[in-house]
């Protein structure tokens, strides 16, 4: 099969969408307000004009901000992405870590600790997909090391029987409880190691985190993947075993579908592109438009709509659509591109960039106290490499499957 369309937008329309927004609106807007260009790392708290509300470094957009730096100098090139992310690693190396070595919630932007460490896990997990990434762009070992390391502090806290934390999205939290989101982002960092780093023991590990969710978060009765499970992985008798978080469940199926790819395993590629299509089906709003954040199977949706979500969606549709010659992805990623740019495009406000969330609506906010240095740039810069390389088979379906 050869595309030369998805739906009614242009391979080569949406090349230029996608390179012209990445390169001309979204990275000269983040070199002007949000990188520390003198100390390290990034400040996400900015309001749509540009003018910075906070200056703190997160941890959590400190590693997402690594790896956004490291991925796009590794895919794009440019030694002003390469100092960026050496400046934002090695802001994390001098100051991230505690006395005990384990990474920190939140640093001043000089590198004073204002968050100590806690147990929930993902500030060490980013840190691992940031240092891993900057690693696989630029070869540097210690940072590869510096990923390892941070990648099992979190599996760690993970497997904790006694760890108690109050996520605020879960209904119910209580000792031990296992979320889908932190296995969603073990095997994002597992496939990404282990495309440039083999090692016998993280391809067992990527083999238990497939299995948990292929297998123990599925809910056969419900058809959708629960959001959370008991520390032993079975199912919790109380409000989160009718709990399915939609954007986490949609957002670990695309990177269980990268994780199948690199397998080369395209029974597991199926699978996960049914039920990736299921949620979409379940998820979207039929009123409004747009995909609804999560939802009790016996109770209320959550109708927030947020951008990353969407663009999820998008993210798993491309990787559908360059993999395989079926339909329904072009459909649905026709579908939300359209939705995505008329409700978060900020251009119909006089600002650049797009809003990160909003109510059903996606009402417009007037203010806002964060801007998007992962999610965001991770959707542009993926849907830009897989449009450039179906034009570079002159819209030819890959032959990854070519066998089956």
């Amino acid at each position: 099969m050869t595309r030369t369309h998805i739906g009614r937008h242009s391979l080569e329309f949406l090349r230029e969408h996608y390179r012209n927004y990445l390169f001309k609106e979204y990275l000269p807007f983040w070199q002007k307000f949000g990188i520390d260009h003198e100390l390290g790392g990034f400040m996400c708290g900015i309001d749509h004009d540009g003018k910075r509300t906070d200056d703190s470094k997160l941890m959590w957009y400190q590693g997402r901000g690594l790896w956004t730096y490291s991925y796009l100098y590794r895919f794009f090139g440019g030694d002003e992405n390469l100092q960026v992310a050496t400046k934002a690693k090695d802001f994390l190396l001098e100051n991230g870590r505690d006395k005990d070595g384990n990474w920190v919630q939140c640093l001043s932007r000089k590198g004073r600790i204002e968050s100590p460490a806690t147990g929930r896990g993902y500030a060490p997990l980013f840190v691992a997909e940031g240092m891993q990434a900057y690693s696989h762009a630029t070869g540097d070992q210690e940072a590869l090391d510096v990923s390892l390391e941070a990648l099992e502090q979190g599996l760690k806290m993970f497997d904790d029987a006694n760890r108690f934390i109050e996520e605020g999205y879960i209904p119910h939290a209580y000792k031990g409880q296992r979320p889908l989101g932190s296995h969603m982002v073990l095997i994002l960092i597992l496939t990404q190691i282990l495309e440039h780093a083999p090692s016998p023991r993280l391809e067992a590990l990527a083999d238990r985190i497939v299995d948990a969710i292929m297998n123990k978060f599925w809910n056969p009765e419900y058809r959708l993947l629960n959001e959370v499970l008991d520390h032993d992985y079975s199912r919790p008798d109380d409000p989160n075993e009718s709990f399915v978080y939609l954007g986490h469940a949609i957002e670990t199926l695309w990177m269980l579908m990268s994780e199948a790819v690199r397998r080369n395993d395209f029974a597991l590629f199926e699978l996960v592109s049914q039920r990736f299509r299921r949620h979409l089906e379940v998820s979207w709003d039929d009123v409004y438009g747009g995909f609804l954040l999560g939802l009790d199977i016996h109770g209320a949706p959550i109708y927030d709509k947020v951008l990353w979500q969407h663009e999820e969606v998008m993210i798993g549709c491309l990787i559908l659509i360059e993999h395989t010659d079926w339909d329904w992805p072009a459909d649905w990623f026709e579908r939300t591109f359209d939705y995505a740019e008329a409700k978060f495009s900020l251009k119909q406000y006089g600002y650049p960039l797009y809003l990160y969330g909003g109510d059903r609506k996606v009402s417009f906010t007037e203010h806002v106290t964060r801007k998007e240095n992962y999610h965001h740039p991770r959707c542009i810069m993926r849907n830009l490499i897989t449009v450039e390389n179906m034009l570079s088979r002159g819209g030819a379906v890959s032959e990854i499957w070519k066998c089956k």
